[in-house]
């Protein structure tokens, strides 16, 4: 499992284009967000670099939490 930190993820559209971008990298990776903490915790076979290389072109910066 990776956490991932994304400071600007903020509401439930926010939540629902993450979940859309993991997804949409590997369709069968597990992801938990938490907007109170802007948390992403996601279980996935991409590697870190991608997730965050994918968020950042869905417009989220993201770093290891």
């Amino acid at each position: 499992m990776t956490r991932l930190s994304i400071p600007d993820m903020s509401c439930g559209h926010c939540k629902a284009t993450v979940e859309k971008t993991v997804t949409g990298l590997d369709p069968t990776a597990k992801v938990a967000v938490d907007l109170a903490t802007r948390h992403v915790d996601v279980t996935s076979a991409s590697t870190t670099e991608a997730l965050i290389a994918a968020l950042k072109g869905a417009g989220f910066e993201a770093a290891v939490a």
